[in-house]
């Protein structure tokens, strides 16, 4: 297996002490996490419903920040794909694909020759010019992969990713998995499927109440390069052994989060995180007002969910940058 110099000096994602829970005095959903995930390696987390696993992948991509401790390490290029993926947007699948690809960083012309070419691996080329809107749940969820495909991440994070894809477009997220990991990326996926790459795994997290126990595993792949492999994935759940309690400093985690959008569904109450340098216009929809979050980076958008394509639209037109997009308490 060969990596690039880039990607054989960079050193592990890692967690120290880091918890979270939703508000100030909500239950804790993970706690005293304590976790390396090196470069060039394939980790799977595994766990009944609602332990925590979700919590753990959204942290992981920088999706959400924990409660307590830190995360360092995360990687410029980092992608991440919900089990849902919201189709209400006013782009088609190549539009919006081009648009991610710039905003991760690539030229136009490279942008849309990467999304044509993943919408023809996931077998969905027939529908980039397809309005969002139009697509059906499994197409949808083809370009859902194809964004986060698109800039060769070096951190890909897969929550259920392969539901709602057929066997074709599976076997196709089977092999992108393989060839990142063999690039040195390092991917953290969740399954519903027991054996989903499971000859290529190097460790499964079995999350447990809220606590890591790692598993690791002989991969039957050649190993990564002596470097990326300084730091193997561990794991412990006793809540005491990492600086817990410590709030992690602003500006501390590592580069901005991934560009993602998680399902807006029909909710009363959409959140919205963006972020932007321009003037915003008066009088958003829904009477929506930016909160600044913790890290300075972005604002968070609350609104009625029959205003969320209109605030979504007003966004997008002032040229902000639409992180997420998400329905309030549906997290697990």
């Amino acid at each position: 297996m060969t990596t690039t110099g880039r990607e054989s000096e960079r050193g592990p994602v890692r967690l120290a002490g880091v918890g979270r829970r939703y508000g100030p005095r909500g239950p804790w959903v993970l706690r005293g996490v304590d976790l390396d995930l090196s470069a060039g390696r394939l980790v799977r987390a595994a766990g009944a419903n609602g332990t925590g696993k979700s919590t753990l992948l959204r942290l992981v991509a920088g999706v959400d920040a924990p409660a307590e401790g830190r995360i360092t390490g995360r990687p410029a290029r980092t992608a991440y794909v919900p089990e849902r993926f919201p189709p209400a947007l006013p782009f088609t699948a190549l539009g919006y694909l081009v648009h991610l690809g710039r905003l991760q960083g690539l030229g136009g012309r490279t942008a849309r020759a990467r999304a044509g070419e993943w919408l023809e691996r996931l077998g969905a080329g027939q529908y980039r010019d397809t309005a969002l809107a139009g697509l059906s749940k499994g197409t949808a969820q083809k370009v859902a992969v194809a964004q986060a495909l698109l800039a060769a991440p070096d951190l890909l994070v897969l929550d259920e990713a392969w539901t709602g894809l057929d066997t074709g477009a599976r076997a196709e997220l089977d092999r992108a998995v393989r060839e990142r990991v063999a690039a040195g990326a390092t991917v953290l996926f969740v399954d519903h499927t027991p054996d989903r790459l499971a000859a290529d795994t190097d460790t499964t997290l079995h999350v447990t109440a809220g606590r890591l126990h790692p598993d690791h595993h002989a991969p039957s792949r050649p190993a990564a390069p002596a470097r990326a492999r300084a730091s193997e994935t561990t794991a412990a759940p006793a809540p005491g052994t990492g600086p817990t309690g410590e709030a992690a400093p602003a500006g501390a985690a590592s580069p901005p989060a991934p560009v993602v959008l998680a399902p807006s569904g029909g909710a009363d109450v959409v959140r919205i995180v963006a972020s932007g340098a321009r003037p915003l216009p008066e009088g958003l929809p829904g009477g929506a007002v930016g909160v600044a979050l913790a890290d300075g980076g972005a604002e968070v958008f609350r609104v009625g969910g029959t205003d969320s394509d209109d605030l979504l639209r007003a966004l997008l037109g002032a040229g902000w940058h639409v992180r997420r997009v998400e329905t309030e308490g549906e997290r697990s």
